[in-house]
């Protein structure tokens, strides 16, 4: 069986040549030859991506039980600690990496084949490009990860691409703060995952997917148990560590500030890191680990369905009142990425229990082409106007016909309405939470609605409510980049019809989806009142919505502040880490540590004075010390001798 996925393994290889090619010898080439080699490499590679999939899932994926079975393509031995703990390499296939990898493909080449057009003529343009192929390189890595240090290895890389995306226009200074802001926050978020990990490990002796997540996690449950710290377990306390690592991937609070700020990067950039790529890594973490969860840390798979609660609530909220259209979309992606995790919170493993595991990895599969498509539309619409401000745009929608309509297939998804696609993924993680924890049904209802809100705020405001008199009249863009526009709606309007549950389950046993009636019809009413709220101010210039902003008081300017979670950050950096621990340590260290081996070189510098004077350079005071010394042995030799007669 693993034979017939051998030519996979071009997947990761292609990507990984395409940087060095264009890393090292991007500046040689024109620039269209870099964009065409790098859209290129990646066609191939979603076209072997969908071949994986169509034989996985039609021809060799399912087993003898009915069940979709793990297939390891290749598996070698890096590193070997002992005996049992080890770290490989491989190319692990199961639902979600299969289903992962036809995401990142698609998604990728469309934002490869729009950078064309919407990138030419930068500065810099073949090191982009080289910085893609390293984002997909590194994200694709990640999903097919055999073990969970192989994983952090990419997880890193990761990291790293987002950063030099994130700083793409170095000469700007807010650029390069956001890269910066990127990457101290999720690496100190990874530490906590590199702590769970070892701490995983060393009771379980393993980092192998495979291993760990077998027999329902009985390595994990049987080799930690009676092992606890502070009342509460050794493998609750792993799991809730290796989540904060997802979480500061995926920009859960408190860990959310970062992504806001990554829209310096090019708006393409920001379409892969928000649709496909690192936000949703630390759903699919949780997603490769859920038996372990759900079955060794059941406490911690609750704490993450209300920390993705109260999140998705808090990110719409913050959206409401953003402007930067490509922040709100920002806020937007966190919200969603909090539903997907949220709806793992509340799944159980099995059958109908393990409806959220299912509905959390449908809305990922969707919201990563509706969310593209909003990215792609958004940087259309910036590429037409020159700005990101909402406030100089409107009555764009005869401008730019094509940008309009596929704008807002997106935005109908997204507020999920049927029969767009984010209605389906968006109703199986509500009925869900509907079913296990009402408290959290009614935060993400709310959620939906103000998600309905302010996407069609956005929608208006662009499209809509004031006709504007531009400096350079707006014109409809390339067809280089609205024909992945127009690609990315087909998928936003279709992806939903796909009978995901057949594919994708906890389990990996096939499951039929039902719609619940009650669910879907309160959700779409909910959106709806969104919508019509959203129409009721933003359809027509007025001025509702400043009197309604001047209504909410001091909750409008805190949400219009993000609640102030970065001065919050920056508090507790300067005045807590830097005052209160660093200095202290930094003093420690330059009074008694500094001092301490100062100490030992002063001593040493006298010692060596002092005796410096043995080596002089006579023969006559050489000989006088030969001298002394023989006498004093032969004295010290006789006396001894003496004493030893006596005795």
């Amino acid at each position: 069986m693993e034979h017939a996925f051998n030519y996979s393994i071009l997947i990761l290889v292609l990507p990984a040549i395409m940087f060095l090619v264009l890393g090292l010898g991007g500046k040689y080439m024109k620039p269209v030859l870099a964009g065409t080699l790098g859209t290129v490499s990646l066609a191939i590679m979603a076209i072997l991506a969908y071949m994986t999939g169509y034989k996985y899932f039609f021809q060799f994926g399912m087993g003898d039980n009915g069940s979709y079975q793990a297939i390891n393509v290749f598996h070698f031995e890096w590193l070997r600690f002992t005996e049992n703990l080890h770290i490989d390499l491989g190319m692990y296939l199961d639902p979600i990496s299969v289903m992962m990898l036809i995401v990142i493909t698609t998604v990728s080449l469309m934002v490869h084949i729009y950078s064309l057009g919407y990138m030419k003529g930068e500065v810099g343009f073949q090191r982009y490009y080289a910085f893609l192929s390293l984002f997909s390189f590194s994200m694709l890595g990640l999903v097919v990860a055999t073990n969970i240090f192989q994983m952090y290895i990419f997880w890193e890389l990761v990291g790293v691409s987002s950063f030099l995306l994130i700083s793409f226009y170095y000469v700007k200074p807010s650029a390069v703060a956001a890269a910066k802001k990127a990457f101290i926050v999720t690496r100190f978020a990874d530490f906590f995952f590199l702590v769970g990990i070892l701490l995983l490990s060393y009771f379980t002796g393993t980092f192998d997917f495979a291993t760990l997540t077998a027999s329902n996690a009985a390595i994990c449950v049987s080799s930690t148990a009676g092992a606890s710290f502070l009342g509460m377990s050794v493998l609750s306390w792993a799991m809730l560590l290796i989540f904060m690592g997802g979480a500061g991937k995926s920009a859960m609070m408190p860990f959310h500030i970062w992504l806001p700020d990554a829209m310096e990067g090019p708006t393409p950039a920001s379409a892969l890191i928000h649709a496909a790529t690192m936000v949703v890594a630390g759903v699919f973490l949780v997603a490769r680990l859920f038996p372990i969860y759900a079955f060794g840390a059941p406490d911690i798979l609750e704490f993450i369905g209300y920390v993705g609660a109260i999140t998705a609530l808090f990110a719409a909220i913050v959206a409401c009142t953003q402007t930067d259209i490509k922040r709100v979309l920002a806020f937007s992606t966190i919200s969603q990425i909090a539903f997907m995790l949220t709806s793992l919170g509340v799944s159980g493993y099995a059958g109908h229990e393990g409806l959220g595991y299912m509905a959390s990895m449908f809305h990922l599969f969707t919201h990563a082409f509706f969310k593209a498509l909003l990215f792609l539309g958004a940087g259309a619409i910036i590429h037409a106007v020159h700005s990101n401000e909402m406030d100089d745009m409107g009555g764009l929608a005869s401008k730019l016909k094509i940008t309009c309509v596929t704008f807002g297939i997106a935005w109908l998804a997204i507020a999920g309405i049927p029969p767009f696609s984010g209605f389906f993924s968006k109703d199986e993680i509500l009925a869900t939470a509907w079913e296990h924890n009402k408290i959290i049904y009614g935060m993400l209802s709310f959620a939906a609605g103000l998600t309905a809100f302010y996407m069609t705020r956005l929608f208006l405001r662009i499209f809509f409510y004031e006709k504007k008199h531009y400096h350079h009249e707006p014109h409809e863009a390339s067809p280089i980049m609205t024909i992945p526009l127009m690609i990315l709606a087909a998928f936003a309007l279709l992806a939903g019809f796909i009978p995901f549950g057949e594919f994708v389950t906890a389990d990996h046993q096939p499951y039929h989806i039902h719609i619940n009636m009650q669910v879907a019809i309160t959700s779409v009413v909910i959106s709806l009142i969104g919508i019509g709220i959203g129409f009721k101010l933003y359809y027509k210039k007025n001025d509702l919505p400043d009197r309604i902003a001047n209504g909410f008081g001091n909750f409008y300017k805190w949400a219009l502040h993000k609640f102030y979670f970065d001065e919050l950050w920056l508090f507790v950096t300067r005045s807590i880490i830097f005052k209160g621990i660093s200095r202290p340590i930094a003093w420690f260290d330059k009074k008694y540590v500094d001092g301490f081996m100062n100490s030992l070189a002063s001593v040493t510098q006298a010692a060596s004075r002092s005796i410096k004077n043995f080596q002089s350079g006579y023969i006559q005071q050489y000989a006088l010390a030969y001298l002394l010394g023989a006498l004093i042995l032969i004295v010290g030799f006789g006396g001894w001798l003496i004493c030893f007669i006596c005795k």
